[in-house]
């Protein structure tokens, strides 16, 4: 006897295009290490992308490729061009006399689509690109294309979408430093690549390559760098373009550097219109942004989520979103946008809210999203203008912060958003998130996904005593991780620098004493002692041009700096004040160009620094300061209005006001050093801040995001970050690194002191082997 099956029915439960970054790359084993010439290793290349269904064109005028242009386009768009049809298009709206490479960089990234006049009267939309069906755009290879300008160039390989030169491969044979592929570009970009009719100048990517290693990067980092050369004072060659460069890597991090290994995924058909068509970012400072690998993974990862717990029916749970963990540094600002820009065109999504927690967040990343795309980020400054915007159809993406958010959810019992289908995607999500407002949102809105971007997850074994404990970790609060990139991957990839860290012994304790515990009930006392906080002024005092670099020079936002500048971090109130102070004291009869420039910001806190080192956070009101702390701020302020013409205090909107002008001055180098508490040591970034005196405890993830202020890539100038600590944190340092990175990450994140570095090459100049000479 047989039962019959009960009947059922198959439900996807997501349906999902190829994803970009292949999940992992496995080379096949066969590794090139002969010689191999340039010629051999680009015959090969085009060999291995016919493979792959590119087109080879035997191409080498520009007549041939325009012509082969027009065809493209008109198998693209499914019409024919009249001669004069055609000659009025190219010339208006592809090749027009006065368009360089942005305006043509600008044509592909947002107007991919030209209106071509006909004879008759009529106009017809005519794309340059398809990017809602990309296996549309056809994709052909050239090799040795000859172009005559100010000099006469020959092109190694061209990659052409709908005959556009969209994609340039500069090859070296093996061996040779790839920066010769780097600066061969450079002198095809300046002597040629504007010639007849520009085409070249449509190139949005730049691959080079010695066979062994291959990197790719944007049109405009070449542009920048060229700009910068021909400046008349950049004679001392400081520019580091080639470190924004990236290299190639599968979704686990791996980097695929082999050329065969590159052309099997980065050019994959669908990978290269995805990285031309969706993750690139034209900005406002129009700059092409080419995302990372691991960027690309992170966003697609937050779709797939969106889509897999839609259609399963999870929305308004954990399982409907995830944390990316990308360590500071990395670009989380781009990655989030570019998650949020992609979430906003999907049909069944309502709205994208980016929350963050800190007023400093919330007005540097305004800054960060208006600069990608103008217009993105409702600027927001109260909660009436919140719920305007969570009511208008056509703002899409709010920006806002969780205070003002949960402002709205206490004024508002019900509310029509409160069942839309919305993205919710918070910054920095290790703060505070964790408290009665992150449960208060995640309750009144029915039909969300939760997505969390942090640098330092908040793990059991670095997570608080005090919250919600069912929502004391990342995971318990936004779902399972959904992709990894730390700061050992990053240091790998040369995206951030690694540490140097020097400990400054400032107390002498006795031998005799074995538990930490003793000491430690004077400490505090000890430390605020006035002859150490002397000490302590002396010698940043006696180390600063060295730590910060004040004799090498380069040019920053079209200035000539020397040197960086810093941050102090101290332990309390309290102690940035005397800090403060003595600084004034120390350099008093100095005449004023040869001060430092200090500055001074806190505010109250509930706890200025937690037990365990771990970071509190300052609110942006000096209301809640005692009277003298207050007093003294606010006399601080004075002498900051002084040096640079403001009038600041520390009333409500001008202290906010402070901030922001700080941060700006900070970030153009005009301050020296900033003495703070907590403030600074989260969600700031700027590239000139290299050092970090540190006099207070640090620990897990407040360690790290402190330290991570000073490693931030600018130019060859600017190799590590300095950490200068007057407390022994070496403990807590390689906890932090094997917490955030891995067992091994210490080698890896932390310099050496050169005392070991040249001990080691001693020893290897010692058991060198000796060869004797005779004649």
């Amino acid at each position: 006897m047989t039962e019959d099956l009960a009947p059922y029915r198959i439900e996807p439960i997501a349906l999902s295009n190829e994803s970009t970054v292949v999940a992992e790359f496995l080379p096949d084993g066969v590794r090139e290490t002969a010689y191999q010439s340039e010629a051999e290793l680009e015959k090969a290349f085009i060999k291995q992308l016919q493979l792959q269904a590119y087109e080879y064109l035997p191409i080498t005028s520009e007549a041939d490729l325009t012509a082969n242009l027009r065809r493209q386009l008109e198998l693209l768009n499914k019409i024919e061009f009249s001669d004069i049809e055609w000659g009025r298009f190219f010339t208006t709206c592809i090749a027009g006399a006065n368009d360089g490479i942005l305006e043509k960089t600008a044509r592909v990234q947002e107007d991919h689509v030209q209106v071509l006049k006909r004879d008759n009267g009529t106009a017809k939309n005519i794309y340059l690109i398809d990017k809602q069906h990309i296996h549309n755009n056809s994709l052909q290879v050239i090799n040795q294309y000859e172009a005559e300008g100010e000099r006469a160039n020959r092109y190694d390989v061209t990659v052409l979408v709908n005959g556009l030169p969209m994609v340039h491969v500069e090859l070296k044979r093996r061996g040779v430093d790839i920066r010769e592929a780097f600066n061969q570009i450079n002198r095809y970009q300046r002597d040629s690549f504007w010639s007849g009719s520009g085409l070249f100048e449509y190139i949005q990517l730049f691959i080079i390559s010695n066979g062994t290693l291959t990197k790719y990067y944007s049109n405009t980092v070449r542009h920048g760098h060229l700009a910068e050369q021909r400046s008349k004072r950049s004679r001392q060659k400081t520019s580091n373009s080639f470190s924004f460069t990236s290299w190639w890597a599968d979704a686990k991090n791996h980097p695929v550097t082999e050329l065969t290994g590159f052309t099997k995924t980065f050019f994959a058909k669908h990978t290269l219109l995805n990285i031309l068509t969706r993750y690139c970012v034209f900005d406002v400072d129009r700059k092409l942004l080419v995302m990372r690998p691991y960027q690309i993974v992170a966003a697609e990862q937050i779709l797939q989520r969106i889509a897999t717990s839609t259609n399963h029916r999870q929305l308004g749970t954990t399982t409907a979103g995830g944390y990316i963990w990308h360590t500071t540094g990395s670009g989380k600002t781009l990655t989030s946008f570019k998650a949020a820009q992609l979430a906003r065109a999907l049909p069944e999504i309502d709205k994208v809210l980016f929350v963050v927690d800190r007023k400093d967040l919330d007005y540097q990343t305004m800054r960060e999203y208006e600069r990608f795309e103008k217009g993105a980020a409702n600027s927001n400054i109260s909660t009436a203008v919140l719920q305007r915007q969570l009511e208008n159809p056509n703002a899409r993406i709010i920006i806002t912060t969780i205070q003002k958010l949960s402002r709205f959810v206490a004024k508002n019992k019900k509310h029509p958003v409160y069942d839309a289908h919305v993205v919710v995607i918070f910054d920095e999500c290790h703060r505070s998130q964790f408290g009665d407002m992150h449960s208060e949102i995640s309750r009144v809105f029915k039909r969300y996904h939760l997505f969390g971007f942090t640098g330092t997850p908040i793990f059991a074994d670095n997570a608080g005593s005090h919250g919600n404990p069912l929502r004391r970790t990342t995971e318990q609060a936004f779902g399972n991780k959904l992709h990894t990139y730390t700061i050992v991957d990053a240091i790998n990839d040369k995206n951030v620098l690694p540490f140097r860290i020097d400990y400054i012994n400032t107390i002498k304790t006795s031998q005799n004493i074995k538990d930490k515990k003793v000491p430690a009930i004077d400490t505090e006392r000890v430390l605020l002692a006035p002859e150490r906080i002397t000490q302590v002024v002396s010698y940043i005092r006696d180390h600063f041009d060295q730590k910060t670099k004040r004799t090498a020079s380069y040019r920053h936002d079209g200035k000539r700096l020397a040197g960086f500048n810093s941050l102090f971090a101290t332990a309390s109130i309290d102690a940035a004040k005397r800090y403060f102070a003595e600084f004034a004291e120390q350099e008093k009869e100095l005449p004023s160009a040869r001060r430092l420039k200090v500055g001074l910001i806190y505010s109250f806190a509930a706890n200025e620094e937690e037990a365990d080192g771990l970071l509190n956070e300052e609110e942006f009101e000096a209301e809640g300061l005692d009277q003298s702390s207050r007093d003294f701020l606010d006399a601080a302020i004075r002498d900051y209005n002084a040096l640079f013409g403001t009038s600041f205090d520390t009333s409500a909107e001008k202290f906010q006001n402070y901030y922001k002008d700080l941060s700006l001055r900070l970030k153009k180098r005009e301050l020296d050093l900033v003495v703070v508490v907590n403030m600074f040591l989260t969600g700031f970034d700027a590239t000139t801040l290299n050092t970090l005196w540190v006099d207070k405890n640090l620990r897990a993830h407040g360690l790290i995001q402190a330290y991570s202020r000073t490693n931030r890539i600018l130019n060859s100038v600017k190799t590590y970050g300095n950490i200068v600590s007057f407390r022994d944190l070496e403990h807590e340092t390689n906890d932090a690194l094997a917490l955030f990175g891995n067992n091994d990450a210490k080698g890896i994140v932390l310099l050496k002191p050169y005392a070991e570095y040249y001990k080691e090459y001693q020893q290897r100049v010692g058991n060198a082997p000796v060869s004797w000479t005779v004649s």
